[in-house]
């Protein structure tokens, strides 16, 4: 199997309204890093991550972007589309099949994949705060997790967005800002959510030849990835943890030979506050019951762009701008936001109440 590494990658700012249509929006980041030195040419593979229902969308970008590649389609898997494009560009590449792959995200705010219509286990709860509450309200009983502890995630993610040219939000918060805020299901309130948006994020990924003619590449060392069910009612038998989530990162580590404690700097899926917390559990960077002391920690760099809280949650970019964010600090040019001197990263994503997960472990 051949190595694979990710040579560029660049992400759109996030905002509310970009007043571009989806196509557009896929295209910015891509525009940034073909003239940078990479022939549209040279590009062998097109995938798409989108929730958006727009046909033949994959192929249409390549011909926008003056592109003839081998293969061209479009990945949708909620917020696990990105994660699961860049995995399917990393097999591509590994088996030989192609020598590069433009993994794109783009999503419009009004995405389809904001509402689960389709899961019936859910009932009238549809939305995802629901789950998120009733992950909070198990966490906080079993292992006495509180409100506050959930709060500085909140303050964590706003501050690290702050120092983020591309994040949608700009502006710090305080912990009796996130406490105060309006509660859309108890006890998850407005500043313990993440807000859709319109964004876009490309990375362009290589073969181990073509990386070697590299200044720096970032590589991929392990990846891991898990899908427990579509519904929520089979999703997880412990609503203190994501089961598919452990069991990607097991996959990840083991693939890659690393341990948590090996990670220098991490991208989490914060979709909401709880979610992170659960994901130090998950992950082994703490112990079970003990991820709300963890929250201000300070041995690895937790979500340094901003989270999906700080930057905004545009569903099929997400995954990608994470994986963006990792290879960046990798490589050391990350800007007012750098991390110095991380030499492994993380990225974690789920999708649907942690129906599904994967785990990316990379390597500068």
């Amino acid at each position: 199997m051949r190595r694979v590494a990710i040579s560029s990658w660049a992400t759109s700012k996030f905002a509310k309204d970009s007043g571009m249509s989806l196509l557009e929006l896929a295209c910015e980041p891509c525009a940034e890093i073909l003239k940078n030195g990479v022939s549209g040419k040279e590009i062998d593979a097109v995938l798409f991550s989108s929730c958006a229902t727009d046909q033949y969308s994959s192929t249409i970008i390549s011909e926008m972007l003056g592109m003839r590649p081998k293969v061209s389609h479009r990945i949708d898997n909620l917020c696990n589309s990105g994660t699961n494009a860049v995995t399917s560009a990393f097999a591509m590449i590994a088996s030989g099949l192609c020598d590069s792959a433009l993994i794109i995200g783009a999503e419009k705010a009004d995405s389809p994949g904001n509402k689960l219509l389709w899961d019936i286990t859910r009932g009238s709860f549809m939305f995802p705060v629901h789950w998120a509450a009733i992950f909070a309200k198990a966490h906080m009983r079993k292992h006495g997790t509180t409100e506050e502890q959930m709060a500085r995630v909140s303050v964590k993610n706003h501050k690290n967005a702050a120092r983020n040219p591309q994040a949608l939000f700009k502006k710090e918060v305080t912990l009796n800002e996130v406490m105060n805020s309006k509660k859309i299901a108890d006890p998850i309130k407005l500043l313990d959510c993440s807000a859709p948006c319109d964004g876009a994020s490309a990375v362009l990924l290589v073969s181990e030849g073509k990386a070697k003619k590299l200044d720096n590449p970032v590589w991929i060392k392990g990846i891991g990835q898990q899908t427990n069910s579509a519904s929520f009612a089979n999703a997880t038998g412990d609503l203190t943890t994501i089961e598919a989530a452990k069991r990607a990162a097991r996959y990840a580590f083991e693939m890659s030979r690393t341990n948590p404690s090996h990670i220098d700097v991490a991208e989490l899926h914060d979709a909401f506050t709880i979610l992170e917390i659960l994901a130090y559990e998950d992950l082994g960077f703490s112990k079970k019951g003990e991820g709300g002391r963890f929250v201000d920690q300070h041995e690895i760099a937790i979500n340094p762009r901003g989270g999906i809280i700080g930057c905004g949650h545009p569903i099929g970019t997400t995954g990608v701008a994470q994986v963006a964010e990792v290879a960046s600090q990798l490589a050391g040019k990350a800007g007012r936001r750098q991390v110095n001197g991380c030499k492994v990263g993380l990225v974690h994503n789920l999708a649907a109440a942690g129906s599904s997960a994967t785990v990316i472990i990379m390597g500068a």
